[in-house]
C-alpha cells in the first residue's frame, strides 16, 4: 500500500486540472482496499475510488478526503473459456476489449477506444457505437458498505443509459464477469471485428479533440419519444445550433471539433470548466427549453 498526502489530482485526471487530495492511496488487493477504507472512516473522511480519471472533474480546492486507486490483482483478466471472462476493476477497458477480440469474441470490441477502466465502465455503463458494457456483463463483484465481498447479478446492476445501481449504492466495484458471443456466432471473423474497430477508431479520431485534455462527452444524450422505445438525441447538436462552438471561459473551451466536448485549451482551471459547462446549459435551455445533464463526475467543492 502506498500513501501520499496532498497529492495533486491534476496528475490523475485527463483534464489535467484539480487541487490536491488530502490522502491518495494505491492498493493492490482486497485486504489493502479494506484497510484504506477503514483508515478513511477512522479519520472521518470521505473516500473516492479513482479509475483512470477520464470522466472526472476535480475542484481547484482539491478533495478533503481519501482518494483510493486500484492496482495489482485489480488489473487481472481471467479467461475461464468459452467466452467467459472475469476482469478486475483497474483493467483498462481497451485492453480487455482487444484481448477478447483477438481470441475471437465479439460484443464489446467497439468499446476499445474508451480510455477508462473496467470499474468506471461498469459504474457508468460505458458505451459507444451501439455497444454498452452492461449488455454482456453477467455479474459484478463488489465490496459493500459493511465490508463484505459479494456478487451482484447483471439484472440487479440496473444498467441503463450511462447509469447503474452503483451510482446510488456506495459499494466498491472489484471485478466484473462477462459472457461474450463468438465472432463466428455473428457470422464474422476476427478480421471483421478488427475492421469494425478500426472504423470506430477512425471516426473517433476525426470527430473528437483527442489531442487536447478533455473528459469525453460533457453532457448525456437526451432521451425522447416513448418510454419503452426512447430515441437518443446528441446534445452536441443543440450546443452547436446555439452557436457555442469555440465559446471560452479562461482556458476552457467548447471544442470546435465536437460541441459536446469541453477541452482544456491551455491553463484552464476546474472553475473555468465548471463555469463553461453551466453557461452551455443555460444558453441551450434559453434557446431550446432543454436541460442538458452533465455526464462528467464532479469531485470536491465547486
Amino acid at each position: 500500500m502506498i500513501i501520499n498526502e496532498n497529492e495533486p489530482m491534476s496528475k490523475h485526471t485527463s483534464f489535467k486540472v484539480g487541487g490536491a487530495a488530502r490522502y491518495f492511496i494505491k492498493v493492490e488487493d482486497n485486504e489493502e482496499l479494506k484497510t484504506a477504507i477503514a483508515q478513511a472512516r477512522e479519520k472521518r473522511l470521505p473516500h473516492f475510488i479513482l479509475g483512470n480519471g477520464t470522466n472526472l472533474l476535480v475542484s481547484d480546492k482539491g478533495y478533503d478526503g481519501v482518494v483510493i486507486t486500484l492496482a495489482g490483482v485489480f488489473s487481472a483478466i481471467e479467461d475461464s473459456g468459452n467466452g467467459s471472462f472475469k476482469v478486475g476493476a483497474a483493467t483498462p477497458l481497451g485492453r480487455f476489449a482487444r484481448t477478447a477480440m483477438k481470441l475471437g469474441f465479439a460484443g464489446i470490441h467497439k468499446l476499445a477506444g474508451i480510455p477508462g477502466t473496467m470499474g468506471g465502465a461498469i459504474y457508468m455503463n460505458a458505451g459507444a457505437y451501439g455497444q454498452e458494457i452492461g449488455t454482456c456483463c453477467t455479474q459484478v463483484t463488489i465490496l459493500d458498505c459493511d465490508g463484505n465481498i459479494r456478487t451482484v447479478s447483471s439484472t440487479d446492476c440496473a444498467f441503463g443509459y450511462r447509469q447503474s445501481i452503483f451510482q446510488k449504492d456506495k459499494a466498491t466495484i472489484l471485478s466484473a464477469t462477462f459472457q461474450l458471443p463468438t465472432a463466428n456466432a455473428q457470422g464474422k471473423s476476427v478480421a471483421d471485428l478488427e475492421a469494425e474497430l478500426a472504423e470506430c477508431m477512425a471516426k473517433r479520431k476525426a470527430s473528437q479533440p483527442l489531442n487536447m485534455p478533455n473528459a469525453g462527452s460533457t453532457f448525456k444524450r437526451l432521451q425522447t419519444g416513448a418510454k419503452d422505445t426512447p430515441t437518443q438525441v446528441a446534445p452536441g447538436y443543440y450546443i452547436e445550433q446555439a452557436g457555442l462552438k469555440g465559446l471560452r471561459i479562461g482556458g476552457a473551451e467548447v471544442s470546435t471539433l465536437h460541441a459536446n466536448f469541453i477541452v482544456n485549451a491551455g491553463g484552464a482551471t476546474a472553475a473555468d470548466i465548471m463555469n463553461l459547462s453551466e453557461l452551455v446549459q443555460k444558453k441551450v435551455a434559453e434557446k431550446f427549453g432543454i436541460q442538458l445533464k452533465r455526464e462528467i463526475i464532479l469531485l470536491g467543492e465547486f
